[in-house]
């Protein structure tokens, strides 16, 4: 009866952080996924009338015809490649599928031969060898270098990125999370260590183990940070490697792999360091650099951006630095006992979000995330896992019979 008392109530406040992240999930699941929007359903009725059987497939002579009438409504670079797919494409006819594809920026291998076996622009020399470029068009062949393994996907990148929308989530998160610190700075009249004043844990942000039943907190702990040596090396890593990245993969992308983190970072805690509070946005950022080193790594020969392992060290240098600093802090002596420092659990499950999810979406630029089976297998596995802390959280703290630190 006892043990109902208490779990029937966590389990009704607790149903609330199953709803919000589930909600979460699904709008970044649509982010990823948009429906089909209407300027496909006008290159359709193009198609359409060159293919009055639905067949789904036109000739290469009418599917330049209709380039003819209609190229103008496209961007140079989309026309270039279709003109490129028409000659290099053997069979004489034009798949529907494939001209979607271009539309909606999904390209598929038979885009990748026409960029590489038709004499054009596109694929004459490397993208390095390019002169007389501005300084944002070297920006952008810089990003280019670091993100992407393969010489044709950085030529599609380079030709066709415009900066519209520009890469706002990184720059939008960094933004407030350094607001937040500076107002809890003047709050607390402290800047360095801010986590060891008597009153930093009765701010309504962090994640608190008795107050794990307040779904916000398991997000917005990001905007808590231990001190300015905290957040100053969380902040580096983001907008070095969060804003290319977004650049290059975009918003949508991005904010899965980050806000995935997140969560992963404030259950990891919750079932494996249960007594600890959280702060900060390691899981983020750690969800973000590891996935893009693991994609280093993984394409090594591919990746042409220079000093390459000297980048890689410094960001392990950096992450280690940072995770070390979370270990000291989290066994040394609390300022408010019994209550413990914040845990290091999250910067873990931020690692384990960046080798699965986030190497599948780094991995496949230019691919569509619905037909990745390795996608679908860590997706599955993510939502087991966020569904099992859940149940955690509304089991097991009581089962345990843990006694913890008392509400700030």
């Amino acid at each position: 009866m006892a043990l109902n008392h208490l779990a029937i109530p966590l389990l009704e406040c607790t149903s609330t952080v199953y709803c919000m992240l589930m909600s979460l999930l699904l709008y970044l699941l649509f982010l990823l996924f948009p429906p089909s929007c209407i300027a496909s359903q006008h290159w359709k009725a193009l198609f359409d009338q060159f293919d009055p059987d639905n067949t789904g497939y036109i000739s290469t002579e009418k599917f330049r015809s209709l380039l003819q009438r209609h190229g103008s409504e496209l961007d140079p670079h989309k026309l270039e490649v279709l003109l490129a797919l028409a000659d290099s494409n053997s069979e004489g006819r034009i798949c529907y599928q494939d001209f979607v594809n271009l539309m909606s920026n999904k390209r598929s291998n038979s885009f990748r031969q026409a960029i590489l076996q038709g004499n054009r622009r596109l694929c004459s020399k490397a993208l390095l060898e390019e002169t007389g470029l501005s300084l944002s068009q070297r920006l952008i062949r810089h990003v280019a270098y670091e993100t992407l393994p393969r010489e044709i996907d950085r030529k599609w990148y380079y030709d066709s990125y415009t900066c519209c929308p520009p890469p706002w989530f990184m720059i939008t998160i960094t933004i407030v999370e350094v607001a937040f610190f500076l107002y809890n700075g003047v709050v607390l009249d402290r800047f360095v260590l801010q986590v060891s004043h008597p009153l930093y844990l009765k701010n309504a942000l962090l994640y608190h183990p008795q107050l794990r039943a307040q779904a916000w907190r398991y997000l917005t702990y990001i905007f808590m940070h231990a001190g300015i040596e905290h957040l100053g090396l969380n902040v580096v890593l983001q907008l070095l490697v969060g804003v290319p990245l977004e650049m290059v993969h975009g918003a949508a992308r991005i904010s899965f792999v980050y806000v995935a983190g997140v969560v992963a970072g404030s259950l990891a805690v919750s079932v494996a360091d249960m007594r600890a509070p959280v702060v900060g946005s390691s899981g983020g950022v750690y969800a973000l650099v590891s996935a893009h080193l693991a994609n280093i790594v993984m394409n090594w020969s591919g990746m042409k951006c220079q000093f390459k392992l000297l980048r890689m060290a410094v960001a392990l240098i950096c992450m280690s630095f940072e995770f070390g600093r979370a270990v000291w802090l989290r066994f040394h002596p609390s300022a408010y006992p019994p209550c413990p420092h914040p845990s290091f659990m999250a910067h873990l499950g931020g690692v384990m979000v960046g080798i699965t999810l986030g190497v599948v979406i780094l991995r496949n630029y230019e691919q569509r995330l619905q037909d990745q089976t390795l996608w679908w297998i860590f997706l599955s596995i993510y939502v087991i896992f966020v569904l099992f802390a859940i149940f955690w959280n509304i089991f097991a703290y009581s089962l345990l019979d843990l006694k913890l630190p008392p509400p700030p």
